[in-house]
């Protein structure tokens, strides 16, 4: 069986998505393509949906890539082409420890695989909805 060369990893926030993807990456030899990258623009401001799927569009078009993050609404351009989906189904008590901790530790940094000029922040209401209780909701989709 062929080593797949286009990756995706899914699902959910803090479980380690983005250090799964490097580590990938590095070991094939594959570029990386953190979807946070495409979509922040400096000073956490979200993309126009037309501008982020036409960043993902040229993302995937390419011959290979492990792509981490989740964005659902973007699935049906990636999916086509996508050799091998890895969907890490952690635990909340596993992710949110990890998610908090990392905020605390990139506190008013840039991380790399988030959009440039986008510092690192603790947001209770990103915590509640996309760490803890976005679980069941994205199991379902």
């Amino acid at each position: 069986m062929a080593t797949p060369r286009r990756i995706l990893i899914i699902r959910p926030s803090g479980a380690g998505k983005s250090t799964l993807a490097r580590r990938i990456g590095t070991r094939l030899g594959i570029p990386v393509v953190h979807l946070d990258r495409l979509f922040w623009k400096p000073g956490w401001i979200e993309s126009l949906d037309q501008e982020f799927r036409g960043r993902i569009a040229e993302a995937v078009a390419g011959e290979a890539w492990v792509m981490d993050g989740n964005y659902s609404r973007t699935l049906d351009l990636r999916l086509p082409r996508t050799e091998a989906v890895i969907w890490m189904d952690l635990p909340r008590r596993a992710c949110f420890p990890s998610s908090v901790w990392r905020a605390i530790r990139n506190y008013g940094r840039t991380r790399s695989d988030i959009g440039p000029e986008c510092p690192e922040k603790l947001d209770i209401s990103f915590f509640r909805s996309w760490v803890w209780g976005d679980k069941h909701r994205a199991r379902a989709r």
